[in-house]
């Protein structure tokens, strides 16, 4: 009896394990394809340019940093009204990996973590996150808000005020299958508001996995006002960050809910 019981236990543990690890991250907050009329979010699609808060760059494979202790995903607190918006290790019904800004925010990125995203106002710039196994067709279609106030803040707002200041909203389920619906990548693109200033920009990624249960990751962009040169005659401005172009997107406008700028996405074969 003794030995069917512990079965049973061990059996239980694996089975709650398996589906505490089965959320998802933001991974890389700045993908570039290698080809963006067709655009894929595989390793062999194209390359990452900056990631997210104090990201681990101990080549852990894709998919796989929640059984990194701190695991990668943070579930903020259910029915909190304003919840701690980016992982401070601690908080939350599932604390993550510690997202706190840093002062100063280069502390977060270079070394041991990944490289800081960089762009230019009115650029496109896409995010990659794992299915962990929740990209299937069984599951109703879910979405990543991205949400990114525009001005250059102190310090990192409070939930309420990154809702506020949503720019974009992404199909979850937009993902390359490659056969592991736990490792496979997905991704869509926003763009970043045109007539932001110089200066360093909160972004936070946030996806309602069931009602009332949130994901977050958060990240810094170093944005550059758009260079403008004035002539007698006119007044011409320009972008110059290399930046993936426009993308082609089938998602319909019923899909996206459009916040002050232009939501593009990757279109993807499923």
């Amino acid at each position: 009896m003794l030995f069917r019981t512990t079965l049973i236990a061990s059996a239980t543990l694996a089975l709650v394990a398996s589906v505490v690890e089965a959320h998802s991250w933001a991974d890389c907050v700045d993908w570039r394809f290698k080809n963006p009329s067709k655009p894929s979010f595989a390793a062999s699609g194209g390359k990452c340019y900056g990631w997210a808060r104090k990201y681990p760059m101990d080549k852990t494979p894709f998919g796989k940093l929640d059984s990194a202790d701190p695991n990668r995903h943070y579930q903020q607190k259910k029915g909190d009204s304003n919840p701690v918006p980016c992982s401070d290790g601690h908080s939350g019904t599932e604390p993550g990996s510690d997202e706190t800004r840093q002062n100063p925010i280069s502390k977060a990125y270079g070394g041991k973590y990944g490289k800081q995203a960089s762009a230019t106002a009115g650029d496109t710039m896409c995010v990659r996150w794992p299915a962990k196994n929740h990209a299937v067709s069984s599951e109703p279609e879910h979405y990543v808000y991205i949400n990114m106030p525009k001005k250059v803040l102190s310090k990192d707002p409070d939930q309420k005020t990154f809702t506020a200041n949503n720019i974009a909203k992404i199909p979850f389920k937009n993902c390359n299958s490659n056969g592991d619906t736990d490792t496979t990548p997905c991704g869509g693109c926003f763009k970043i508001p045109s007539s932001l200033s110089s200066g360093n920009y909160v972004v936070q990624w946030r996806w309602m996995l069931n009602q009332g249960e949130y994901y977050t990751s958060c990240w810094d962009v170093k944005v550059s006002a758009k260079a403008t040169t004035t002539t007698a005659a006119t007044t011409t401005t320009t972008s110059s960050a290399a930046t993936p172009s426009t993308i082609s997107s089938n998602v319909t406008s019923s899909d996206v809910t459009l916040g002050s700028s232009t939501d593009v996405f990757g279109t993807l074969a499923l």
